[in-house]
């Protein structure tokens, strides 16, 4: 119970990786607020937290300035303030550079990196010590045709990442984990064409990783045994990038 006393807020928590972070950290002791995109799944993941310590879910749009702060606003009202944040939320457009939608790159960009900037912002403006963790991706670092929007903005999150720690440094310890690819309902193995199948399985470890992997990074993050760290992107990636 490393995280006993802690409360932490989950950006995207409903499933998926959120979801298991959420249930790492409050199977840690911290008490969980998560927001999520209206999901029915939220109902669930809630009476999971709730079955190890206490939780609260909240429906909103995490581009939205407005959300974001009544999301911190009722979360704080149910659970304390937050000395954790994890900034999870994120979707993928896939599309050929010259097919993709001005709106639908610019919605990318607001969910997954407006949004963080939103979170963290309304995270440091109420704590004044704790952790950020934020979730990029190894194509933020390798790049991919036709992911564009997603590329983008997962390497932008790294380079936040790293600013934000020379920020807040050393009341809040800030640092990104990069997944590879995750079997999630984002990703599922079982709908990709052959041909991006075996892209995603050459690595070093010829597998998809486990959202509970991811997890157990955010949760060593966010614990007492990672104080000398900041302003680190950690590759929980089966080797497809190695520093």
């Amino acid at each position: 119970m490393s995280l006993a006393g802690q409360t932490a807020f989950v950006t995207g928590g409903s499933r998926g990786i959120g979801r298991a972070i959420c249930i790492a950290l409050a199977e840690q002791g911290a008490g969980v607020a998560f927001c999520h995109a209206d999901d029915p799944q939220a109902v669930e993941t809630l009476a999971e937290i709730n079955a190890l310590t206490e939780g609260y879910s909240f429906a909103c749009d995490v581009s939205n300035e407005d959300d974001v702060e009544a999301f911190f606003v009722k979360s704080e009202q149910a659970l304390g303030v937050a000395t954790i944040l994890v900034n999870n939320a994120g979707i993928l457009k896939e599309a050929p550079l010259a097919q993709t939608a001005v709106q639908d790159f610019d919605r990318v960009i607001a969910v997954n990196l407006r949004g963080a900037f939103l979170a963290s912002r309304a995270f440091v403006r109420r704590t004044t010590s704790g952790r950020i963790i934020c979730i990029a991706s190894d194509l933020g670092v390798l790049g991919r045709e036709h992911m564009v929007a997603y590329c983008a903005s997962k390497g932008a999150i790294i380079s936040m990442t790293r600013s934000m720690a020379h920020e807040f440094s050393p009341d809040i310890l800030v640092n990104a984990v990069a997944p590879g690819s995750v079997a999630t309902d984002m990703t599922k193995p079982e709908s990709m064409s052959p041909e991006a199948l075996a892209k995603d399985l050459a690595t070093p470890l010829a597998r998809f990783g486990e959202p509970e992997e991811i997890a157990s990074m955010v949760s060593y993050l966010a614990g007492p045994d990672s104080k000398f760290i900041t302003g680190q992107c950690f590759g929980v990636n089966g080797g497809s990038v190695m520093h």
